[in-house]
């Protein structure tokens, strides 16, 4: 497998070994070939059986150095000083060709240092779901951890009731977040805030280590990074639903999809997660709580560089950094070739068109794009007039806006009610849906008639008001 550890060689306080669980008769539930291409894994495919034991845990190839990660993190913008890896074992770092680094880690594979009293095990519902949807996301263009493998354990999961076990391999560019920082700056730990920061500029900013204040260039790297992420989030309808700082990507990555979901209809306070009680990570409020999390990082980073002044100058340009790469995106998903003052307003004023009649996030996107040449009375009321005319009047051909809409406004996106499906049909033993939803998904722009059943928004009786996080 080409596995290397190098996260493994620092500090013993950086992490704890871990011996996975042996699964009792794992089976593979699904292989992502396109995925371990890239990575050079694909030949592990040609054997079945010992693919199961490779990711269960049950077997342990050359190389092969499982380790739980040790991080803190503001959960619900209250500090807990210890988390950690608590049901995941980050097995090594596979190398491409290219000389790229990828982590592989298992979740649900068994108890570690950091388990807190859980049992450090998933059942078949959540890797499901994050098989599914960050797959989906992958195919979305929005940076995202990935989805390699998912292996049924053959062991019983207890939780309200007995469940299926499950595990599923997690490929991210790194799992470093916001929490791991600040796991030692808590602790007043200088020489690991130093060691951990100079780890993730080599890993992720080289760039950074050339400049004359590295450690200031790669904290405005990471919030670039993160306001372009949100930004994604936002444009697509994408609501995380646990944005805690140990959830908090220092790649930039989409990170843990616990309660995580997209929306059906518009709204601007929406919440899907059942821990979520207040609202703290509702739709609209995932801007401002990212720069709420990188000021949480810059904190962390104060004690190895005198750089206050320099943190909150870059911390008070993320809302205008966000909202130029928002703009952009919301442009051509509105087919706006050229821009103009007033484009902002116009954006606004189609999210509370939305938002008022309960419509569709997804489907009237690609509604609208049919309505730059209609001649019948507007659907989507006197918004629709005024955005006839900005498009009308773009140098560029109306047809050109069209093709850029559909270029960028997915046809298909994890609908929560067939991803519920999709888990409550394999729990019966039956992975036709899980099947064809991650086919549909990987060409979530394209019109695929024999999946139009997919596209559609739910009925009233399949509507999913509730995401759960997997633990």
């Amino acid at each position: 497998m080409n596995l290397d550890n190098s996260y493994a060689r620092l500090p013993e306080s950086f992490h704890a070994s871990v011996e996975p669980d042996a699964a009792a008769t794992p089976s593979m539930l699904a292989w992502n070939n396109d995925l371990a291409v890239e990575l050079g894994l694909d030949s592990l495919a040609e054997d079945q059986g010992e693919l199961a034991r490779i990711f269960s845990g049950a077997s342990r190839p050359a190389g092969m150095q499982p380790i739980a990660l040790a991080y803190a993190g503001h959960q619900f913008g209250h500090f807990v000083p210890q988390l950690g890896d608590g049901r995941a074992a980050l097995l090594g770092e596979v190398v491409t060709d290219a000389g790229k680094r990828y982590d592989i880690q298992l979740k649900g594979s068994g108890r570690t240092p950091y388990s807190r009293g859980g049992d450090g095990k998933s059942w078949l519902g959540p890797v499901l779901r994050e098989y599914i949807v960050s797959e989906a996301m992958h195919h979305l263009g929005i940076p995202t951890t990935r989805a390699l493998a998912a292996v049924a354990t053959g062991d019983s999961v207890y939780r309200e009731t007995v469940l299926p076990g499950a595990i599923l391999t997690r490929i991210a560019a790194s799992h470093l977040r916001v929490g791991t920082f600040e796991y030692f700056a808590a602790r007043r730990n200088r020489d690991a805030v130093k060691k951990l920061t100079e780890y993730a500029i080599d890993r992720h900013y080289p760039e950074a280590m050339s400049d004359e204040a590295p450690y200031v260039a790669f904290f405005r790297r990471v919030v670039e990074r993160q306001a372009e992420l949100v930004a994604h989030w936002m444009a697509i309808g994408f609501i995380h639903g646990v944005m805690n700082t140990d959830n908090t990507s220092i790649s930039g990555e989409t990170l843990d999809y616990g309660p995580a979901a997209y929306m059906d209809e518009f709204q601007f306070k929406k919440v899907f997660s059942s821990i979520d009680q207040h609202g703290r990570y509702a739709f609209a409020n995932q801007p401002p709580i990212a720069q709420w999390n990188l000021a949480r990082l810059a904190e962390s980073l104060l004690l190895i560089c005198d750089a206050q002044k320099d943190f909150e100058a870059i911390l008070s340009e993320f809302p205008s950094y966000y909202d130029s790469c928002y703009l952009n995106l919301m442009r051509a998903k509105l087919g706006l070739t050229e821009p103009q003052e007033g484009d902002h307003q116009l954006i606004l004023s189609w999210l509370k068109h939305l938002h008022e009649n309960a419509l569709d996030y997804t489907l009237s996107f690609r509604e609208l794009a049919t309505r730059i040449d209609a001649s019948d009375p507007p659907r989507f009321g006197e918004f629709e007039q005024r955005w006839r005319r900005r498009v009308g009047n773009q140098a560029t051909e109306p047809v050109e806006a069209l093709d850029l809409m559909n270029s960028v406004n997915p046809i298909f996106i994890p609908r929560n009610h067939r991803i519920e499906q999709a888990i409550r049909e394999a729990v019966a033993g039956d992975l036709t849906v899980f099947k064809a939803l991650n086919v549909v998904l990987a060409q979530p722009f394209s019109e695929q008639p024999e999946y139009a059943e997919y596209a559609a928004a739910p009925e009233p009786n399949e509507c999913v008001t509730q995401t759960f996080c997997g633990t």
